[in-house]
Formats: structure tokens, C-alpha cells, sequence
């Protein structure tokens, strides 16, 4: 059933889609300072090896 993988291919990418929006409307009052102190640390705890 090639229309059903399309179908699902289509909507994860909505999915994603409506996904980063919401996070960008939810950080879009947030200083860019304070922004990038937030990925940065978000991006070394997704590097330490897991417990």
C-alpha cells in the first residue's frame, strides 16, 4: 500500500511541523541570551553518557 505510507510520511511531517511551532511560540518572549544558555545546557546533558 504505497498511499498509506505517503499518508503517514505526510502526517509525521505535519506532526514535526506543528511540533517546532509550538516551541517556537513558546520561547519566542525568552532573551536570546537566555535562549542559547538553555540549548547549551539541554545539549550537554544529552551528551553525558547514559546512568
Amino acid at each position: 500500500m504505497i498511499y498509506s505510507r505517503f499518508i503517514e510520511e505526510a502526517v509525521r511531517w505535519r506532526f514535526l511541523d506543528q511540533t517546532i511551532t509550538e516551541a517556537r511560540e513558546g520561547f519566542e518572549d525568552m532573551a536570546l541570551g537566555a535562549l542559547d544558555v538553555l540549548i547549551g545546557k539541554a545539549v550537554t546533558a544529552a551528551r553525558q553518557p547514559a546512568a
